[in-house]
């Protein structure tokens, strides 16, 4: 039987790296370290493959122990973060580890006064708290991205989607958070999460999104 070795490297590493980790209380099923684990030994496999044909049995074990060792620093570092950010921000803030990247989700209506772009001052500290989350764990860029429910005119909402992103990007970068590892999106009522037919469900698709995603 002919074995595909960058997969089968790949598997062996990650049950390595899931045998020894030392955070299993932080998560029972250590599902985000696992996922990165797998990836990077999977990606670190097939670039050995590639190699000449006279290495490549050894280039590939070592490409996929490279890359598991690395894709489980990652999901370990964002697992670690996550807590952090639940733990330093109020209870509304959502934080969500997507595997790979992390969501901090606000509420708009939590930040700004109805039809204005400007942070309230005195809702901004969870915004400071996610900017020093952000200074604690410096590898990674940002994305800023506004949402809106769909009440009003589509280019309007799109618009003040986008102020309202360069706001708390303001708010984060006045705390201290460089400028170069933010980029910042207005996405109007392009993405809701919720229905738009009743009060709650736009009051859910009015939100900021802050991605966080792991420099690599």
């Amino acid at each position: 039987m002919k074995f595909k070795t960058p997969v089968l490297i790949g598997c062996v590493a990650l049950i390595g790296l899931a045998a020894c980790d030392p955070y299993p209380q932080g998560d029972p099923n250590n599902t985000r370290t696992r996922t990165g684990a797998l990836t990077g030994a999977l990606i670190g496999g097939a670039i050995g493959a590639t190699s000449n044909s006279s290495t490549r049995p050894l280039a590939t074990v070592a490409g996929a122990a490279v890359g598991a060792a690395i894709g489980g620093a990652i999901g370990q570092s964002l697992d670690r973060q996550a807590a952090d950010l639940r733990a330093q921000t109020s209870g509304n803030v959502g934080v969500v580890n997507a595997g790979d990247y992390l969501v901090v989700t606000m509420p708009q209506d939590l930040l700004f006064s109805t039809d204005s772009s400007a942070v309230r001052p005195d809702l901004q500290a969870d915004l400071r708290a996610v900017a020093g989350n952000l200074l604690q764990y410096p590898d990674s860029r940002i994305e800023v991205i506004g949402h809106t429910d769909s009440t009003g005119d589509a280019a309007y909402n799109r618009s003040l989607s986008a102020r309202r992103a360069g706001s708390v990007a303001s708010v984060l970068i006045g705390a201290g958070v460089p400028s170069s590892r933010i980029v910042t999106v207005g996405r109007g009522e392009d993405a809701p999460i919720a229905s738009n037919l009743t009060p709650e469900g736009r009051a859910q698709n009015r939100r900021v999104e802050i991605i966080i995603r792991p420099n690599r």
